[in-house]
């Protein structure tokens, strides 16, 4: 079974090295000790977020937090050709569930989109707290998954922002693709022919619509920036697994999994 995970603050992490005797404390250390109730000779993973992990073992604990011996140093190099997410806000937390399992599946960014369609929406200071929810959940889904990487959250765009923003990442080599049901292309086909030639910086980005749809008007905004129409296969998807599906393909594709 593998270790435990917990984030800690990457200063800590930066200069540490296998035998180092170290102290823990903070909201993590607190949910280790009191929460996940971790025992002396126990090990886990301490993550940075940022690709680093210590493997450690647990020496002493108190209610404050833990002190641990460092076992092994791990830094590891983020993956070739990044997968993101640009997830329309959803109804009953079904975007939320596309962002959890698409973190725990490999996504390395996620954005949420404001879709013409979209029933839940986002203003003002509801905007704030609706992305550290996000956020919030992400982290949890790293830890989860044991990912050294923690995958970052951009702040929320409209469409005709995120238009502009499909541009730019097209033009920079980045393949953006938008899932749609009456889209002819394969997701397959696409991907690989992209592989090809990309370079290993390059990433590619799923575009996924909310509950009610795309809408025309935005099927011809993000196609005109560079977004390529695909469908993943014969069965129309609901929001919340849309992406994740998308997600484990291209993955597969690109000789990650």
């Amino acid at each position: 079974m593998s270790n435990h995970s917990f984030v800690i603050d990457p200063m800590l992490a930066a200069t540490a090295s296998i035998g180092d005797q170290l102290r823990i404390e903070g909201a993590e250390a607190h949910h280790a000790v009191n929460v996940k109730r971790v025992q002396v000779g126990e090990q886990l993973d301490l993550l940075t977020g940022q690709g680093r992990r210590l493997v450690i073992e647990v020496t002493a604990t108190d209610k404050q937090g833990m002190n641990i011996t460092v076992l092994e140093v791990i830094d590891e190099a983020p993956p070739a050709h990044p997968i993101g997410l640009i997830q329309a806000l959803a109804k009953s937390d079904r975007d939320l569930q596309a962002v959890e399992s698409g973190v725990e599946l490999g996504i390395g960014a996620v954005r949420p989109w404001q879709a013409d369609r979209s029933i839940v929406r986002w203003s003002g200071p509801k905007i704030d707290k609706a992305l550290a929810k996000w956020q919030a959940l992400v982290r949890s889904a790293q830890k989860q998954s044991r990912r050294s990487f923690e995958p970052t959250v951009h702040p929320p765009l409209g469409t005709k922002a995120l238009a502009t923003e499909v541009a730019d990442l097209v033009s920079g080599g980045d393949l953006v693709l938008l899932m749609h049901e009456d889209a002819s292309q394969s997701m397959t086909q696409l991907v690989t022919a992209w592989s090809q030639q990309a370079n290993d910086s390059a990433g590619v980005w799923i575009i996924v619509g909310p509950e009610g749809g795309i809408s025309p008007s935005e099927v011809e905004q993000l196609t005109a920036a560079g977004a390529q129409l695909v469908v993943l296969g014969q069965h129309v998807l609901r929001s919340s697994t849309a992406g994740p599906a998308a997600v484990v393909l291209i993955r597969h594709l690109l000789g990650q999994i």
